[in-house]
């Protein structure tokens, strides 16, 4: 990237109000990160500190705060986290582009359906037998297909992304790096001293837009499906046990746990390293705060903290009690004081 102040302030709409206008920036940063050559942005009066001490050579910067800067040029803009957003699509790092073709070192079953046209398949992929490759799906270097899985038009895996026998990904679902679709659920029986194993026979079904981030499992169901329903997205290092059903556009953060048979309703937002226990059903537009434990079901529309979860209200409330205990304590050892000097007086 190369690209003069005064041509960035009209790419973006904005007005430039200090520096060389000449002078090229060659990449962009945080405040923090940002040397001589890069551009930022500022947006929120809590990191001032951080805008006068940047080492950017540009920021981007609303227009209540347009007091220029001795370090740094500034760029008026009406939203500049928007504008930052634009100039690093346009500008920063970009996707490789589809390109169509089959990998002379790619293993594909000759019953897969596909039109190798119209797909990409990387080095050393395995597709098994049965599988269907709808039109623009992209299977990176070293995935696995399973038999009879049938994925999507517009359907990328990343690199060594697999998906196992009988799941079904619809069109525009993303898997990242080492995401595992279709693993066997976690069931054991106890029996005769001995952890039995149950078969998990069902599927994992993945609706329309989908994407999930890197290292994410999802296991199959016992029976029936495990299934992610549209526009969901789910961040790294989630896992989503056997049967679990997760509703439209939901947000799923890192380290979340899901266990076996779970509901989540339509546009829940689950924080990071929620655990979810099996069997409970949690409510359309919920939002679990980090680190929630639930443990029963919990109504659509409210905000949840704590383990077990409760509403926000209340748990705000209980923290603020458990802050004052200290002050309780040395109120109550007071009163015991008083009361035992005044028994020693009456004797």
């Amino acid at each position: 990237m190369k690209i003069a102040l005064n041509e960035l302030a009209t790419f973006v709409g904005g007005t430039l109000k200090n520096g060389d206008p000449t002078l090229e920036i060659t990449g962009f940063a945080s405040l923090n990160e940002a040397v001589p050559g890069d551009l930022s942005f500022f947006y929120d009066t809590r990191y001032n500190d951080r805008l006068l001490k940047t080492k950017a050579s540009a920021v981007l910067v609303p227009a209540d705060h347009a007091e220029p800067s001795p370090q740094a040029a500034y760029i008026v803009v009406a939203d500049p986290s928007k504008s930052f957003e634009l100039i690093v699509e346009t500008y920063g790092f970009q996707p490789a582009p589809f390109e169509a073709g089959v990998h002379p070192s790619a293993v594909i079953a000759e019953s897969v359906k596909f039109d190798a046209a119209k797909v990409s398949v990387g080095p050393n992929a395995v597709i098994e037998a049965g599988v269907e490759l709808a039109d623009g799906a992209e299977i990176g270097a070293g995935c696995f297909v399973g038999r009879n899985a049938r994925i999507g038009s517009g359907s990328k895996l990343f690199a060594n992304s697999t998906v196992h026998a009988e799941c079904i990904l619809g069109s525009g679902v993303i898997l990242h790096s080492s995401v595992v679709i279709g693993g066997d659920g976690f069931g054991y029986e106890f029996s005769q001293g001995r952890h039995r194993k149950v078969r998990q026979a069902g599927i994992v079904q993945i609706d329309n837009e989908v994407e999930i981030g890197a290292g994410t499992t999802v296991d199959r169901a016992r029976f029936g499906r495990t299934w992610i329903g549209e526009g969901t997205k789910i961040d790294n290092l989630v896992q989503i046990g056997h049967n679990v059903v997760i509703g439209k556009h939901c947000i799923i953060v890192a380290g979340t746990a899901i266990a076996g048979s779970a509901i989540v309703g339509d546009y829940v937002v689950i924080a990071a390293q929620v655990g979810i226990a099996g069997h409970v059903t949690v409510g359309a537009q919920a939002t679990l705060a980090a680190r929630c434990g639930v443990t029963r079901d919990l109504p659509g529309g409210q905000t949840y903290l704590g383990f077990p979860a409760i509403p926000a209200s209340d748990e705000k409330r209980r923290l603020a009690s458990i802050n004052r205990l200290p002050q309780l304590q040395a109120r109550v050892k007071e009163l015991e004081a008083q009361i035992k000097s005044s028994g020693s007086s009456a004797t």
